[in-house]
């Protein structure tokens, strides 16, 4: 029997304070689960080090893959991020983040469980980030539902694990300039009544480093994201997901 493979996508900006700590949790998972599998991590334009620490880690840490690519934020990374890890042909995406908030342990329950869901995402449940990202979750679940009539548990957590020939068919309907790719992936998920489960994870704080979401921020932003919403709800109805297919 073929083994299942595995690429571990991590977009990351301004992180030379976390990133060296990242690797080293997530990539012993692509080791243990053995050969086509990699840890890629996408250089979203960073001003700091970050490049810099990640070429140096590659030479101790074989199967990590490094991008860079000019910034054009985090959605976007994720979408470079996805297709880059599809054109390898692997068998499954999990994406998380290059802040150290996620747990690598928490991953394994997702991957004993890969046969029987597509699409597992995290809750996150037991969060230890402070009141104004919980307030931008419940909000951005406002959103999802106002635009796109659908009621989702925590639609952009950075931690899911997908099958790549599904997560192929739902990205021909995500707008390339997607400012919460990740938020809409979730979804269109649920909207298809796709092989989904959510599953609880932890979510730290910050071991170092300045977040780049904070309410202020998403306020500001806010039109923009019921814009994108509402573009790619048009191109949904304009899509039949029978007809789609991964190719």
């Amino acid at each position: 029997m073929k083994q299942d493979t595995l690429y571990i996508v991590i977009p990351a900006y301004n992180e030379q304070d976390n990133i060296r700590l990242v690797v080293e949790e997530w990539h012993p998972i692509v080791e243990k689960i053995g050969i086509g599998s990699f840890l890629l991590i996408v250089n979203d334009g960073s001003k700091d080090k970050t490049a810099e620490i990640l070429y140096e880690l590659q030479t101790d840490y074989p199967q990590l893959l490094v991008v860079n690519k000019t910034n054009s934020g985090h959605g976007a990374t994720c979408l470079l991020a996805y297709r880059e890890a599809i054109k390898t042909n692997v068998d499954y995406v999990f994406q998380t983040d290059s802040d150290g908030q996620t747990t690598a342990n928490e991953f394994w329950p997702f991957w004993e469980n890969r046969h029987l869901y597509d699409f597992q995402i995290g809750h996150r449940k037991f969060r230890k980030d402070g009141q104004s990202r919980l307030v931008i979750t419940k909000v951005l679940q406002l959103v999802v539902w106002a635009t796109l009539g659908e009621k989702v548990l925590d639609a952009n957590t950075p931690f899911r694990l997908m099958k790549t020939e599904r997560l192929k068919s739902i990205l021909k309907v995500i707008p390339e300039d997607s400012f919460l790719s990740n938020a809409f992936i979730s979804a269109v998920v649920v909207k298809w009544k796709e092989r989904y489960a959510w599953h609880p994870i932890t979510f730290k704080p910050r071991k170092a480093g300045e977040s780049f979401v904070n309410l202020k921020k998403i306020t500001k932003i806010g039109w923009r994201v019921v814009k994108d919403f509402r573009k790619g709800n048009l191109m949904l109805k304009q899509t039949d997901p029978r007809q789609l297919s991964g190719d």
